[in-house]
């Protein structure tokens, strides 16, 4: 269990007590080749209307994504990126919902930050010059992500001696580098980055160890595996048909002690989410 109760969260607190089903987190890709639903969105009035459906749905936070992240894919520029995510920002910092901005740029987060968002959720750990700097005079969430090399390469042979062991090391550096930057740890969450350098045995690996980050690091873990490549692996299912293995993850990562759950599908993992709450606490009352 983390030491602090509450995750500070922009505008908003987070209760971290386990006794809460865990968070759901919304994926709202403005990108035309993200590997799941690039395109989809391509016109504010539809990023808007998909955002509104999962707040219908019952979501916690909604990530908002400019550049696509799947392997190989290259980067954008700051411009480019900021021309994606500020309108659709500023149409929805008063929707009510916490909004977090995927991005490892720091002039995307620093804008992202003065019109309103929430979170900073980096894909790069907040490695970049001058990420850090962009983020700490604020009260935004952070989640820290790893990340093996770039999208570009990171698919190719990943490698490690133990990944558990190295990904724990990586996050204790990363954690210490914002305590030098007068950053609190209440505003921090970690994530493994499932399929960011990684092949099924050692994604694996790291979802039957996400209760091991959050007790050695002290801090909420947040899991993204919707839809990914390794659920397709187990399934034989191609992208549209991974419903069934994203949820089972979900689960899987609820019951490992994961805090934030990163979904495409919002509706079904709450209800997901639901069940399994509810199981939970009848087992734990004895009843």
């Amino acid at each position: 269990m983390t030491k602090h109760p509450h995750l500070l969260f922009g505008r908003f607190r987070f209760s971290l007590d386990p006794a809460h089903p865990p968070l759901v987190m919304g994926i709202l890709n403005l990108t035309p080749d993200s590997f799941s639903d690039g395109g989809k969105f391509p016109t504010l009035d539809s990023a808007i209307s998909h955002a509104e459906q999962m707040m219908a749905e019952g979501v916690d936070i909604i990530d908002i994504g400019g550049e696509s992240s799947r392997p190989g894919a290259l980067p954008l520029s700051d411009e480019e990126e900021l021309e994606r995510v500020m309108p659709v920002l500023y149409a929805l910092r008063d929707c009510g919902k916490p909004l977090s901005v995927d991005t490892c740029k720091p002039l995307v987060m620093r804008e992202a930050i003065a019109a309103g968002a929430d979170m900073i959720n980096d894909i790069n750990g907040f490695r970049a010059e001058g990420a850090l700097a962009a983020v700490s005079d604020s009260e935004v969430a952070l989640c820290i992500m790893h990340m093996l090399g770039e999208p570009r390469s990171m698919q190719h042979h990943p490698q490690y001696e133990d990944v558990v062991t190295e990904l724990t090391q990586y996050f204790k550096a990363r954690v210490a580098e914002c305590s030098l930057a007068g950053i609190a740890q209440r505003r921090l969450c970690i994530d493994p980055g499932f399929g960011f350098g990684k092949t099924l045995p050692q994604n694996l690996a790291l979802l039957q160890n996400l209760r091991h980050f959050q007790q050695a690091l002290g801090l909420p873990v947040l899991a993204g595996l919707s839809r990914k490549t390794m659920i397709g692996a187990l399934t034989g299912k191609p992208v549209e048909g991974r419903l069934a293995g994203s949820l089972a993850a979900a689960l899987v990562a609820a019951e490992q002690g994961a805090r934030i759950i990163r979904v495409h599908d919002v509706a079904e993992t709450v209800d997901a989410l639901k069940v399994w709450q509810a199981a939970r606490q009848l087992h734990s009352s004895g009843e």
